[in-house]
């Protein structure tokens, strides 16, 4: 049975409203979707053409259109998307990240200037061993809350980091847990603090070296936001006598 989008699911064109002329009905519902889009990268972190038309439900030509406008306008850059393990023929596809500017109106960064001027003091006044131990202060609340939410997770490092992804997205990191060949990852889409930790570490050791004790067990960050990756992304090993499933486990979202 068709739908109201017809067979191809794909949304309908949006309607002028009465009194107002096409034009202006045409720039609301590129700004709409260039919303959209903003909220998908922000969420998903570095992403393809390809994904964010299917996830959006728009044509190819019609997502690039937004791209292309958004490049333009230093909302989004463009990257070779990182393969890793074997390659096939031909240059990888691009995929596109949110700029720091981008992030910044979307409302990310609040008080960045005055936390880093702060920590700069710190770094000035008590060296870096009491910007270290400012961090872990920061980060210990955190690990309270997100330990209160897994109270029932079990003992599993991967049932744990499941649990932790739920719990981290009510805290606003847009975070997904879930299974690879290897053991497990966890993702946070969203960092409140990138643009403070790219300038002061200890704000991502700290935050790492909580996540390990929350999940139970070694972890290795492999990539994070302040270092201009598109999510940061936490490596938990397998555990001996554990079969992987490769499966997602789950993906939590932070825009309610």
């Amino acid at each position: 049975m068709k739908n109201a989008a017809g067979l191809s699911g794909r949304q309908p064109a949006t309607a002028p409203v009465a009194g107002q002329p096409a034009s202006a009905a045409s720039a609301a519902s590129d700004l709409s979707t260039r919303d959209r889009v903003t909220r998908l990268l922000l969420e998903r972190g570095a992403t393809t053409a390809a994904q964010l038309g299917d996830a959006l439900g728009l044509s190819p030509a019609a997502i690039r259109r937004h791209l292309d406008a958004m490049l333009a306008d230093g909302d989004v850059v463009a990257r070779e998307q990182t393969v890793r393990g074997h390659r096939g023929r031909g240059r990888p596809a691009k995929v596109f990240l949110l700029t720091d500017a981008a992030r910044v109106r979307c409302g990310t960064h609040h008080y960045d200037n005055m936390a880093t001027a702060a920590l700069r003091w710190i770094a000035r006044n008590g060296g870096s061993a009491a910007v270290e131990a400012f961090a872990a202060d920061q980060v210990a609340a955190l690990e309270a809350r997100c330990r209160a939410a897994m109270e029932d997770a079990g003992d599993d490092p991967l049932a744990r980091a499941e649990a932790l992804a739920g719990a981290l997205t009510a805290e606003g990191y847009a975070a997904s847990a879930s299974t690879i060949a290897t053991g497990g990852q966890l993702c946070q889409h969203h960092c409140p603090v990138a643009h403070v930790a790219a300038e002061f570490p200890q704000l991502c050791e700290a935050e790492t070296t909580v996540i390990s004790r929350l999940v139970g067990t070694h972890v290795q960050r492999l990539a994070t936001i302040a270092h201009g990756d598109g999510v940061c992304t936490t490596h938990i090993p397998a555990q001996p006598g554990r079969a992987q499933s490769g499966k997602t486990v789950t993906t939590v979202r932070t825009d309610r």
